[in-house]
């Protein structure tokens, strides 16, 4: 047995509720973890108290721990692997608790650069940020224009786009300007005068936009300043797809959700090899995951949170 959070009904984070849950012992093509971190995003709070869901639900798509179990001749993601090995795991269903048994294939061993709570919020925003870059086309000496770069999935977007040698002017507040910078982008605020800023910050056009905020002064200053509007994506507002053009991606569309399971190995590689952190503002004790989402969905937390059981 062990401790587990579920949604019992589509009223948002009150109706989540603290369970005592059985662990089934894996089969054949599976593993069990005993979760150290359980990484936290507004996708855990959209998806499982949304409207039309299936109740009671599990909450939390991501993990990192430890190998209780393997099911017979098995192997995890990343290859071989034995009880007691340090994992992460990605795509899975019930992260916000203390164990899970999840299938073997999203299971990773964990890169020895992270903390479990840093490494518990690796690759949800990471692979986002991945399909980002992708989907831009931007290569070496291009120039892209980012929305929201001092979030969790902009600073991700930073960190592998400057391997990529792509420079990238982000959007931030005066007071997340030093995040961005650290990461290699170039920041401006947004509000009035943002696409006068953004040229005079690029100094070269834009092939590329991203959106990762949502607002209308994102996807206004993006069709602005960037031409071919296949390469203006947003991860917020498919409602200007039909009306603007535009590309939206997200997990839950299957050719997102390919593309971000085929990028879990490259970017626990570039994390391995010191080129990918994840800011990790505040944990919380799996008792307060609540309170920890309250605050993940009032943004601006300054970082990733995580839960530890």
């Amino acid at each position: 047995m062990t401790q587990a959070w579920m949604a019992t009904g589509p009223g948002g984070i009150e109706a989540w509720e603290l369970r005592e849950v059985d662990v089934p012992a894996p089969k054949p093509g599976e593993v069990t973890i005993r979760v150290h971190a359980a990484g936290m995003n507004p996708a855990d709070v959209k998806y499982s108290s949304g409207p039309g869901g299936t109740f009671p639900a599990p909450i939390g798509y991501e993990v990192s721990g430890e190998i209780t179990a393997l099911g017979p001749d098995t192997e995890i993601g990343s290859g071989p692997a034995r009880v007691g090995d340090e994992v992460i795991a990605f795509r899975v269903s019930g992260g916000y608790t203390g164990e899970l048994t999840v299938p073997a294939a999203k299971v990773f061993a964990k890169p020895t650069t992270l903390t479990h709570p840093a490494a518990a919020n690796l690759l949800l925003a990471g692979a986002t940020a991945a399909e980002l870059v992708e989907l831009s086309g931007a290569g070496s000496g291009d120039t892209v224009l980012l929305h929201g770069a001092s979030g969790a999935v902009g600073v991700s977007f930073l960190q592998q786009a400057a391997v990529r040698g792509i420079r990238v002017v982000g959007t931030a507040s005066e007071g997340n300007a030093d995040v961005v910078r650290r990461y290699g982008g170039i920041p401006i605020t947004y509000g009035d005068g943002l696409i006068d800023r953004a040229t005079d910050a690029a100094a070269a056009p834009f092939v590329a936009a991203l959106d990762a905020v949502g607002t209308d002064e994102a996807i206004a200053s993006s069709l602005a300043l960037v031409r071919d509007r296949g390469r203006i994506i947003t991860i917020v507002r498919a409602d200007r797809v039909e009306p603007d053009g535009i590309v939206a991606i997200g997990g839950m569309k299957k050719a997102s959700a390919v593309f971000r399971d085929a990028a879990r190995p490259a970017l626990i590689d570039l994390a391995e090899r010191g080129l990918l952190e994840v800011p990790v503002a505040r944990t919380f004790p799996l008792a307060h995951a609540r309170e920890a989402a309250a605050l993940l969905m009032g943004g601006h937390p300054g970082g990733k949170l995580a839960l530890l059981p």
